[in-house]
């Protein structure tokens, strides 16, 4: 374990963002808040502190428990941090999945021209019997 360890590789460390430059750059648009405060890059994490990810719809809250430089398996993740999300929160990010999918399974691909039609017609209208 390490003593010191800036906010962006811990982040990366904790598989919050998938690569250290893609935190570094939350963190330099301000997406990436300590105790309700924006920070920089260069930001030294300690244990005990709440870090707050914008990540719309919704905002994520983590409770540092241990620090860590190096990446580490996501079996090992719960360790180091605790999510502290607030549940309204979740349930926000929740249904804005339910209505993005609009009833369409992913992986399906392109939607068929009659898939389209139908969506169309539920967006214009609030008849569900077509």
């Amino acid at each position: 374990m390490d003593d010191t360890v800036r906010i962006d590789k811990y982040l990366w460390a904790i598989r919050i963002f998938k690569t250290r430059g893609l935190a570094a750059e939350a963190i330099k648009k301000g997406r990436v808040l300590i105790e309700g405060q924006s920070v920089k890059t260069s930001r030294i994490v300690k244990a005990g502190i709440t870090i707050e990810v914008k990540m719309p719809p919704i905002t994520r809250s983590y409770k540092v428990l241990a620090i860590s430089g190096k990446r580490m398996g996501a079996q090992l993740v719960p360790d180091f941090m605790t999510e502290v999300t607030s549940p309204e929160q979740l349930e926000t990010l929740e249904l804005t999945r339910l209505t993005n999918a609009m009833g369409r399974q992913k992986g399906l691909g392109r939607p068929t021209k009659k898939d389209r039609r139908d969506m169309d017609k539920m967006e214009e209208t609030d008849d569900w019997d077509f």
